[in-house]
Parts: structure tokens; C-alpha cells; sequence
């Protein structure tokens, strides 16, 4: 789960570990961590499409959150996402989200 946190960092990532103690940690910080993961996997193979990979992580649970927020009204999700309302409708039908 993340939160908006306006004090530092723009998000932030909420764990419980096995012992029960909070951390918060930077979004960034787990993409980051994610993407060595990731290419350490990779054992030596190349990628064609990492951005559009990264990019699908992260942009179709985004959209999928704000369209829950806004509670569907796709012209307010388009002004908080900052994009244009055709360029939402596009993106949640390249994710079958329409």
C-alpha cells in the first residue's frame, strides 16, 4: 500500500515485517529495488521492452486507483493524473479498463 506523504517524499511504501514493526520507505526505493531484482534475473538475457514493462506495473494499478477514487468520472481522473481526458480513455482501453 502507498500514501501520499507531503512532509518528504512525494510516496511512500508502508511494510510490516514478521516481527510487526512499520517501515516507510520511498516508492522509487522499491522500484528500484524491483528492477535489480528483475535484471538479476535475467541471468545475461536481453529486454526489448523494459520501459513499457516498468510502465504497465505501475500505470495500471494507478489508473485502476484513481478511476476508484474519482469513482469513474473520467474527467476528474484525467485533471488529477494531468493528462488530457483522451489520452485517459486510451490508456484504461489499452488495459481493457473501459
Amino acid at each position: 500500500m502507498f500514501e501520499q506523504n507531503l512532509t518528504s517524499e512525494p510516496f511512500t511504501v508502508t511494510t510490516v515485517t514478521s516481527q510487526d514493526q512499520i517501515t516507510q520507505k520511498p516508492l522509487r526505493d522499491s522500484v528500484k529495488a524491483s528492477l535489480k531484482n528483475y535484471l538479476a534475473q535475467l541471468n545475461g538475457q536481453d529486454v526489448n521492452d523494459l520501459y513499457e514493462l516498468v510502465l504497465a506495473e505501475v500505470e495500471q494499478p494507478m489508473l485502476d486507483m484513481v478511476m476508484q477514487y474519482t469513482r469513474g468520472n473520467q474527467t476528474r481522473a484525467a485533471n488529477m493524473m494531468g493528462i488530457n481526458r483522451g489520452t485517459l480513455r486510451k490508456k484504461l482501453k489499452k488495459y481493457g479498463m473501459n
